[in-house]
C-alpha cells in the first residue's frame, strides 16, 4: 500500500464480486460445519455430564484446554496428521466450539426449577418426556446463549483456516497482507464482523419463533 491509496477501491470490488462471494460461501461452509458438529458432540457430553456428575469436570478440563490452545499452534499440532485439509480445519474449529456449548447446554438444564421437574415426574412424565418437553425447552435460552457465543466466534476464527489453505474471507485477508495491498483485506474484515452480526440476529430470531412462550412471558 503506497502513501495517499485509498483504503477502499470500488473498482476492485465490482471487479472481484464473484471472487467475494465465493468466499463468503466457503467461510460460511467452514462455520456451519464447525458449529453444528460441535453442537452435537457437546450435546451428547452435556447430556452425560447431566446425567452422571463425575463426567462433567473432565469434560471441562479437556474442552477448556483446547480453547486455550492458541489456532496457529493446534492446526499446526494437527497438520502432521491430517495435512493441509479441511479436517484440520473442522477438528480446530469444532475444539473451539466445545467449551462454549457444553457449558451452555449443562447450565441451562441445571437452570430448570426443582420443582417443575417434580411436578413433570407427577404427572407421569418418563425421563425422556422431562428432558424433552420440560428441560430443553426450558433450558432454550442459555442454550442458544451459548450457541450465539459459539457462532460468533467461530466466524472469526474461520478467518485463520486461510493459513492451511482453506480459503473463506481470511484468503482475502491473508492474500492482500502479503501483497501490501489494502481494499480486499478491509473487505474481508469488514464481511467477517457482518456475518457474526447477521449470524448473531439469525439466532436470535429462530429462537424467538421456537420458544413463542418467551415472547409471552416477556
Amino acid at each position: 500500500m503506497t502513501a495517499g491509496e485509498p483504503l477502499i477501491r470500488w473498482d476492485w470490488l465490482l471487479s472481484h464480486l464473484p471472487e467475494i462471494g465465493q468466499r463468503i460461501g466457503e467461510h460460511l461452509v467452514l462455520t456451519f460445519i464447525a458449529v453444528a458438529l460441535g453442537f452435537v458432540l457437546a450435546f451428547i457430553l452435556g447430556l452425560a455430564s447431566v446425567r452422571w456428575g463425575w463426567v462433567y469436570p473432565p469434560v471441562t478440563w479437556v474442552t477448556g484446554v483446547l480453547y486455550t490452545i492458541p489456532s496457529l499452534a493446534l492446526f499446526a499440532l494437527l497438520i502432521p496428521f491430517t495435512g493441509l485439509s479441511l479436517v484440520t480445519a473442522e477438528i480446530g474449529l469444532v475444539g473451539y466450539t466445545l467449551l462454549i456449548l457444553v457449558r451452555g447446554i449443562v447450565g441451562g438444564i441445571q437452570s430448570v426449577p426443582a420443582d417443575v421437574r417434580e411436578a413433570a415426574i407427577a404427572m407421569g412424565y418418563t425421563p425422556r418426556q422431562l428432558l424433552w418437553k420440560v428441560e430443553l425447552p426450558l433450558a432454550a435460552g442459555i442454550i442458544v446463549a451459548s450457541l450465539r457465543v459459539a457462532t460468533v466466534t467461530t466466524i472469526g476464527l474461520t478467518t485463520v483456516t486461510a493459513l492451511i489453505g482453506q480459503g473463506g474471507l481470511g484468503y482475502l485477508i491473508l492474500d492482500r497482507i502479503l501483497r501490501f495491498f489494502s481494499p480486499p483485506l478491509i473487505v474481508g474484515a469488514v464481511l467477517s464482523v457482518l456475518l457474526a452480526l447477521l449470524a448473531d440476529a439469525l439466532l436470535v430470531f429462530v429462537h424467538r419463533l421456537a420458544t413463542p412462550w418467551s415472547r409471552a412471558a416477556r
